[in-house]
């Protein structure tokens, strides 16, 4: 059976990525390192490429150089949350050494954007009365963590 995992390419810090993502999720680790030989390209023993499982999904990377090194918000990961108390746990371990953004948005230290989503945002922004759900999605606007409270509390004003 053929399996899709996302392959990342990473400069020259693979494995402290590797070791950064397996530290903050459940299910997870580090399943394989590949390193350059005396044959190269690169400098003998260094971390050519990775396999790693996070939350119990496969990921690849590979330290492919500068060339092509760095991300961009047009691909992220995206966390469901069950409650605030996971919004903040995957916030604050994401976020450090990076950076935040706006509506739940966040570049890690490696420059991976991640949304970090309770999951009671889609409960109201799918509310049947559509002034709650604008009133929840304009809330949502206004804020870089997202806060459930405060996001319940602007749907209940609607």
């Amino acid at each position: 059976m053929s399996a899709i995992s996302p392959c990342l390419w990473f400069d020259d810090d693979l494995l402290e990525a590797m070791e950064f993502y397996t530290s903050i999720f459940p299910d997870s680790r580090i399943t394989g390192v590949a390193r350059y030989s005396e044959a190269g390209p690169g400098e003998p023993g260094t971390v050519m490429a990775g396999e790693w499982v996070l939350d119990g999904r496969s990921f690849r990377g590979i330290n492919g150089g500068p060339m092509h090194a760095g991300f961009t918000e047009t691909v992220s990961f995206s966390v469901t949350c069950t409650d605030q108390s996971e919004v903040d746990y995957y916030w604050e371990n994401l976020v450090a050494g990076g950076e935040e953004s706006m509506c739940g948005w966040l570049k890690d230290r490696f420059g991976l954007s991640w949304q970090i989503v309770p999951a009671r945002l889609y409960e109201l922004l799918g509310d049947p009365d559509p002034a709650r759900a604008e009133a929840a999605a304009r809330a949502m606007l206004g804020m870089r963590k997202l806060v459930v409270a405060e996001l319940e509390a602007a749907a209940a004003t609607a």
